[in-house]
């Protein structure tokens, strides 16, 4: 299946003030320690772990300067999309959508015919932004053994 076009989608974006971009090293400490402040250590890491591929395997959203939202790539395991996340108040306003393709058509640049999508949360909203489909027996994943913090 071929993925949607979403440059119509970017351009609203970019008329409401968003830009949808990879990032640069000099950002790293800033997105990292946004991610984990607004959705997890666990996906800050992963965050760390785009930046240390070149090309950055990463794309964020920005407004006025400042993330709302993010979507990585192979930081976890070869052909897996995500984590990805976007700010609450900007949720529904198909910034995750042009994320998600723009990641997915990033790993096809990379010689993948498919990708993963790591721990899929909402797997309908998945399945209707690029027709996703689940793989019988994914619920044993890589995620099923995470370290927890004590207490």
């Amino acid at each position: 299946m071929a993925l949607p076009d979403v440059s119509a989608a970017e351009d609203r974006l970019a008329t409401e003030g968003v830009l949808i971009r990879k990032p640069i090293a000099p950002e790293k400490s800033l997105l990292t320690q946004w991610t984990e402040a607004n959705f997890s250590s666990f996906w800050a890491s992963e965050v760390e772990v785009a930046f240390s591929q070149s090309p950055v395997s990463c794309f964020i959203a920005q407004k006025e300067g400042k993330p709302i939202g993010f979507a990585c790539y192979e930081t976890t395991s070869k052909s897996y999309f995500g984590p990805t996340g976007v700010l609450e108040q900007y949720r529904g306003s198909g910034i995750g959508k042009v994320l998600l393709v723009k990641a997915l058509q990033a790993l096809k640049e990379r010689g993948y015919v498919y990708g993963i999508i790591g721990g899929v949360g909402p797997a309908a909203y998945y399945q209707k932004a690029v027709g996703a489909v689940i793989i019988d027996g994914s619920e044993q994943s890589i995620y099923n053994h995470l370290l927890k913090k004590n207490g």
